[in-house]
């Protein structure tokens, strides 16, 4: 009995883990976004207070979805994988339609849905994991027949990319793409795969990426900040400088300079930078833990899933939100160009917190599954 009550009792830990995780990175990230958007704020709204409510409500839609999440049925979702395909198209077109896509910063990345803005590349990235998990579990023993088994999904994740990077988010389509196909690679789609999609995408997405003058400059930014120290290098400078400043303790929370103009949209793209300079060499070794740990508990759950469907679904999440946190930390640090991509439960978006969530509780959904399955595999 003792020993049937340890291998029931030892997923429920793991689940109890990852819930705190997951509640320390929303709380830390409320906390962070409040101090590098308050002065924004103020000065734009005249309300220091005004991105935190939005972002806390937000939160609570997010984990009122996350509950709802963990609660339904993986199998029922899967049959309703068609709509959720329909539905993440239905919402990109919208984009584009004049009256209810929004443009932003030369970008239509978002929709206008009941006097809020909604970024419909979010939502793709966890309908794609959804589809893709769903498909390569059903044509496991069939990959073999890349032209009736593999490309159909490519075309599916080909498909999603282009539409986003015509909403000019060139960045988002790359990180999509790069997690559809770390998904392909789990799932033990053929090498030569690979390689033959490798020859055709290399120089089709290095034209891309050179047919616009923001990304060429971003590249010189990020070889050379100091060849343009008042455009596009400014922001990178700037991230450097706060990290620099940071120290090994931080100058303490709230008491961040670089938030005051030097760095442009601090609670954005580069709230990282505040949180660095704020809490210091400490308080970054917090955060890359806290996102460590998530990490190592979602591929654990993949590795020691009980269907392939749960294995690649666990994967694909945990790679979404750890893998978008490296990207956007890497940025910060000046180790990669800048990308334009958040970072999860830190940076404002209504968007991007609800969709992170509703990954969170996927996750928890996942792992709850692998529970019941090690129970009935215990007692059988």
């Amino acid at each position: 009995m003792s020993d049937r009550f340890e291998v029931e009792r030892a997923p429920q830990r793991g689940d109890a883990v990852l819930l705190v995780v997951l509640f320390l990175l929303i709380g830390l990230g409320l906390s962070a976004l409040f101090s590098a958007s308050y002065n924004w704020a103020e000065q734009l709204y005249g309300d220091p207070f005004r991105l935190l409510r939005r972002q806390a409500l937000w939160v609570v839609l997010g984990v009122a979805v996350a509950l709802l999440a963990y609660h339904v049925s993986l199998e029922a979702l899967r049959s309703t994988v068609p709509l959720m395909i329909a539905a993440a198209v239905g919402l990109m077109a919208m984009t584009f339609i004049p009256g209810f896509g929004e443009e932003y910063l030369g970008g239509r990345r978002w929709i206008l849905l009941f006097g809020s803005s909604f970024q419909p590349s979010e939502l793709v990235k966890v309908v794609l994991v959804f589809y893709l998990a769903h498909i390569f579990d059903r044509k496991q023993d069939r990959l073999d027949d890349t032209v009736n088994s593999v490309l159909p999904a490519l075309i599916v994740v080909g498909f999603f990319a282009a539409l986003i990077y015509l909403q000019n988010d060139f960045s988002t389509a790359i990180f999509v793409a790069s997690i559809a196909l770390l998904v392909f690679f789990v799932a033990k789609v053929r090498l030569r795969f690979f390689i033959s999609l490798g020859l055709i995408a290399a120089p089709l997405t290095t034209i891309l990426l050179l047919t616009r003058e923001h990304r060429v400059l971003r590249i010189l930014a990020y070889i050379d900040p100091n060849l343009d120290r008042f455009g596009s290098g400014y922001q990178v400078l700037a991230a450097e400088r706060a990290l620099v400043q940071g120290g090994l303790w931080g100058r303490g929370v709230g008491q961040s300079l670089q938030k005051y103009g030097s760095l442009p949209e601090p609670h954005s793209d580069f709230v990282f930078a505040v949180l660095g300079e704020e809490l210091g060499f400490v308080g970054i070794v917090l955060v890359l833990g806290l996102f460590a740990a998530l990490a190592v508990k979602g591929y654990r759950l993949s590795c020691r899933a009980t269907s392939v469907f749960r294995s690649l679904l666990a994967f694909g999440l945990t790679s979404l939100i750890s893998l978008q946190a490296l990207l956007n930390m890497a940025v910060v640090c000046g180790l990669v160009p800048a990308t334009g991509i958040p970072l999860p439960f830190f940076s404002h978006g209504g968007s991007a917190i609800l969709m992170t969530l509703l990954m969170s509780g996927l996750l928890l959904n996942v792992a709850r599954e692998e529970t019941r399955a090690t129970r009935e595999h215990s007692y059988g």
